[in-house]
């Protein structure tokens, strides 16, 4: 099982969640690249989502595992999806956390969402601008995401996590890897999915979102993924769009299910 953690966290987001999957599964944990102790290429496309989800495939290959379930959080779920599209033989189960397409967001862009996801084009901003900017004050900027898309308190996330995540933000190429990944979406992952903007996930999937979170307040979350699978379940779970952190037994347990039920 491959876990995918989301922006902007590093794999210790799955510090409380992997342990209960690993009751029946080998699992594996890493840091998307540009991300917490992972490389931090200075080439763009190196950030692409299926530049990455090609690296995702080359882990498992190393590790022995041709097929495997899939789950991933916000940027992890993206990288997800485009690793199920390109390689969906790898693929054994799918499940996706707090997003809705990235062609639908940015094809059908809402001002409201804007304004809660202006980080998508504030980040894309062509270096060093946002960078230096953040680096300016790195804790304060990067808990203010982790608070804005949802209602969480920075009570709500655990200690041991939160001093990972901080950590990583502190590191000027982990603030350029993880700009680079919201630059990519805007100069590549966009045109991409655009060509698969008909494209559908034929494995079993399971959308799981915040039921207060900013998805959920401006989407039919299951409905934007209705067309792009063939077998899909969807439940929305306690919290904003950091539920896997702030909710994470609850997140085991619905993953758990799923599994079981497939």
């Amino acid at each position: 099982m491959l876990l995918l953690h989301g922006f902007p966290q590093t794999r210790a987001m799955w510090a409380h969640i992997a342990p209960a999957l690993a009751q029946s599964h080998t699992v594996i944990c890493p840091d998307l690249p540009g991300y917490g102790d992972s490389a931090k290429p200075h080439d763009l496309s190196a950030y692409s989502f299926r530049a990455m989800a090609a690296q995702m495939t080359s882990l498992m290959d190393s590790l022995g595992h041709h097929r495997f379930d899939l789950i991933g959080h916000d940027r992890g779920a993206r990288v997800a999806h485009r690793l199920t599209l390109d390689a969906p033989t790898r693929v054994t189960s799918l499940c996706l956390m707090d997003i809705i397409p990235t062609h639908t967001l940015l094809s059908d862009l809402r001002w409201q969402v804007a304004k809660s996801y202006y980080h998508w084009f504030f980040l894309a901003q062509p270096a060093p601008f946002p960078d230096q900017m953040i680096a300016a004050d790195p804790e304060r900027y990067f808990t203010s995401c982790l608070l804005g898309w949802g209602g969480a308190q920075l009570t709500d996330f655990d200690a041991a996590q939160l001093a990972q995540y901080r950590a990583a933000w502190h590191d000027p190429d982990t603030i350029r890897g993880m700009c680079n990944d919201y630059r990519a979406t805007l100069t590549l992952d966009m045109a991409d999915d655009s060509a698969d903007a008909t494209a559908q996930i034929t494995c079993p999937t399971r959308i799981l979102y915040g039921a207060s979170g900013a998805m959920a307040k401006h989407y039919d979350v299951p409905a934007t993924w209705a067309t792009k699978c063939t077998d899909m379940t969807a439940r929305a779970l306690p919290g904003g769009h950091f539920f896997p952190d702030t909710a994470p037994q609850e997140t085991a347990q619905a993953l758990q299910d799923f599994l079981a039920k497939r």
